[in-house]
């Protein structure tokens, strides 16, 4: 039953968990202010769309969204349509024109303030000139995952400026939180229950660049192992050509650190990483993940590709299918390349075809999908630390979980065919089969 005395919202958060992290902010902000949240957008007084525009993919996803919603405007009891994160951020003033129906516009700078866009206030044009706001330990948040896990996000914007993304333009430069705060909020997650955190930012390896006070990656994660109850760390986005042998050893030592790295890497051809400003070399590459697996036994590692770069010739794509084929990566993203105006890369010549770039995709994914069953089997017969989630997604007589080689929302499962189970504890299990993407694992006493 709904409070009366309320005034109800509906949120809806697209693209990556950076954008979920600040939806959950602003979910947060509003709950403090008598929001009362609606899982049904009919129902909802006010809707917020929370928009991804990285690539052409998710901006029409944004879009598609923000149309259906806004059909509650009439039918439903909506009275305000508040559109945030990137699509605004990028297209504000063509958005304006296309949806008079949105009542707000709000940058990805501003989602701190979502209570006075929401009631009216005037914006501020520099907030989407110059985002600069990033949440501390004090902002309310709630949790929109399993009580068990949480995101983190240690910085906002980037300083790597790649051709081919945006995410600079859209988020602006970097801006880490300090050891201290992210500590603080991490005790406070932990003491809600989760015992899992993802850290999250558009480039780990950069955090802490902007303090100037000798504050990086390492130093936090000595931070985040003192706190009690915290049981996996979860790093995503480490990229390759800052990866010290100082955080190998670290991930390697420390039991709380999961054997886990997510590690974009983009191409394997220098000509490729080059025109991409990517600043490190295919054997540089090479010698991380060489680097890697030596001081890490069993350590899974995932990665993302781009295929029909610009000027991609046949013979480059094939050194970077070689290259899938033999680094046998636990888990790879796959995209083709989307053309995105304000971006380095937009104006290079040799555009390549869709179909082109479409077939090279699907290609190298079957690729490295014979890959990750081949590195799915290396678990049969092995004993793991599972994470329980709950109650299968696939059938109702089963439970499925995650070792600590598998993200949350990404990866696969581990699917558990008995045992006395509880939704996240952290379990001892036996892998017995390997599936394409997923393992089945039955619990030990």
């Amino acid at each position: 039953m709904l409070n009366t005395d309320s005034k109800t919202i509906f949120f809806q958060s697209l693209g990556c968990p950076k954008n979920l992290v600040d939806a959950e902010v602003m979910l947060g902000i509003t709950k403090e202010h008598n929001y009362q949240f609606v899982e049904d957008p009919s129902q909802a007084e006010v809707i917020v769309v929370n928009t991804c525009s990285f690539i052409n993919d998710s901006k029409k996803e944004s879009i598609n969204t923000v149309l259906e919603l806004s059909e509650n405007k009439k039918t439903g009891a909506c009275h305000k349509l508040i559109v945030t994160g990137c699509l605004p951020q990028r297209y504000k003033e063509d958005l304006k024109a296309a949806f008079p129906e949105v009542d707000a516009f709000v940058g990805t700078g501003q989602y701190g303030n979502i209570l006075e866009f929401i009631e009216g206030k005037k914006e501020s044009d520099e907030g989407f000139k110059h985002p600069k706001y990033i949440h501390n330990e004090n902002t309310p948040r709630i949790n929109s995952q399993p009580q068990h896990r949480a995101y983190l996000k240690v910085s906002e914007g980037c300083i790597k400026n790649c051709a081919f993304c945006i995410i600079p333009k859209i988020r602006g430069t970097l801006r880490s939180r300090t050891v201290d705060s992210l500590v603080k909020e991490a005790e406070k997650l932990v003491a809600t229950g989760v015992k899992e955190l993802n850290l999250i930012a558009q480039d780990l390896t950069d955090y802490g660049r902007d303090l100037r006070d000798g504050t990086n990656l390492v130093a936090l994660l000595k931070g985040l192992i003192q706190v009690e109850g915290l049981e996996w760390i979860r790093m995503l986005y480490v990229y390759p050509d800052e990866m010290s042998d100082e955080l190998i050893e670290l991930i390697s030592t420390e039991n709380k650190i999961c054997k886990y790295i997510d590690t974009p890497i983009q191409h394997i051809n220098d000509r490729m990483l080059s025109l991409m400003n990517r600043k490190v070399t295919g054997d540089q590459i090479r010698e991380r993940l060489n680097k890697l697996r030596e001081r890490i036994p069993n350590v899974a590692i995932r990665s993302s590709v781009i295929v029909g770069y610009p000027g991609e010739t046949e013979e480059e794509y094939q050194q970077l299918r070689d290259f899938v084929r033999e680094a046998q990566l636990d888990h790879l993203g796959v995209f083709a390349y989307s053309h995105e105006e304000n971006t380095a890369s937009y104006t290079l010549p040799n555009q390549l075809p869709e179909e082109v770039k479409q077939a090279r995709r699907d290609d190298l994914m079957k690729v490295q999908q014979a890959a990750s069953k081949n590195k799915l089997k290396r678990w049969v017969g092995k004993t793991l630390p599972v994470l329980v989630e709950g109650p299968s997604e696939e059938s109702e007589h089963l439970w499925q979980g995650r070792h600590e080689g598998q993200a949350p929302d990404i990866d696969g499962h581990i699917l558990i065919r008995s045992g006395k189970l509880s939704q996240g504890n952290i379990l001892k299990l036996k892998i017995e089969r390997a599936m394409e993407y997923d393992l089945i694992a039955s619990a030990i006493d």
